[in-house]
């Protein structure tokens, strides 16, 4: 897939951001947080990030190490991404939040989240 920029949001729209990303692949993970929120993630470089709007709108969830840095909109709920904690100069993009993303034939590896100690 060829680098491209997609806009993103919540249900609501208080919170809006814009990444650019090639989409070598999706993943899963299985750690407590994200078996939950059953999220399907593309990575990308804090630099490839811009939150365009709704910083006073996200709060923030960490739990067992408080690296990684969960964000989740105050108004509607919706996780639309985090700061990941092996990698903490990248983010975690929900997908789902993102207008136009197209999942066809990228490849999602699963991740291992559990078994962090």
């Amino acid at each position: 897939m060829k680098e491209k920029e997609y806009h993103g949001s919540c249900h609501c729209g208080s919170v809006q951001f814009k990444i650019v990303t090639d989409a070598p692949e999706l993943t899963t993970c299985d750690c407590s947080i994200c078996i939950r929120k059953n999220a399907l993630m593309v990575k990308v470089h804090e630099t490839q990030f811009e939150l365009i709007k709704g910083e006073d709108s996200l709060t923030e969830y960490q739990f067992h190490t408080h690296t990684a840095r969960h964000f989740f909109c105050k108004t509607c709920g919706t996780y639309p991404f985090h700061r990941k904690r092996v990698s903490p100069d990248f983010f975690g993009i929900n997908v789902h939040c993102l207008e136009g993303f197209d999942i066809e034939g990228i490849p999602v590896r699963a991740t291992v989240g559990a078994g962090m100690a």
